[in-house]
């Protein structure tokens, strides 16, 4: 049997939210995809893209992965049916992997934060982040670097267009 054809014009990843701060407060060590268990309003809440990452953090608690305090808004015509909308998230991975991130976060310092939740080919996903928290002085150097390369590519791009 041959594979399906896929709809052209609709994208096979849709990001439903997305914590842009992340990379300011954190420095990115490894990113790792992971499954969500979401109840039905959830889903839907998620393609509405009603959902906020800024204050969520994920955890290992036994042998499973938890996203913590992420905000996924009520759906609406959910009535009685709805879901909490502050309430822990579980995390689909591998044992071996949830083994390896467990023994990396207990080291001094390391946290599991969620970088984006997106749709790829209709299931939900979480793209997790083993990070270090930045300090002020980290902060500052990575606005001096990205000013630098900013006007780097301008003074380029006006030497070409001479």
């Amino acid at each position: 049997m041959s594979q399906p054809a896929k709809k052209k014009g609709k994208p096979a990843e849709f990001v439903a939210a997305q914590n842009r701060s992340v990379s300011y407060n954190y420095l990115l060590l490894e990113k790792q995809e992971a499954g969500m268990v979401l109840l039905g309003t959830e889903v839907k809440s998620l393609r509405e893209g009603k959902a906020n990452l800024r204050d969520a953090y994920a955890i290992v608690r036994g042998n499973s992965v938890w996203l913590i305090n992420c905000h996924i808004a009520e759906y609406l015509p959910g009535g009685p049916f709805n879901h909490q909308p502050l309430r822990p998230k579980k995390l689909l991975l591998k044992r071996s992997e949830i083994e390896k991130l467990a023994g990396k976060t207990q080291q001094k310092g390391l946290t599991l934060v969620p970088v984006r939740i997106y749709f790829r080919d209709g299931i939900a996903k979480c793209e997790i982040a083993l990070a270090k928290g930045k300090k002020q002085w980290d902060r500052r150097q990575a606005e001096r670097e990205k000013e630098s390369r900013r006007e780097v590519g301008e003074a380029i791009y006006r030497y070409r267009r001479r």
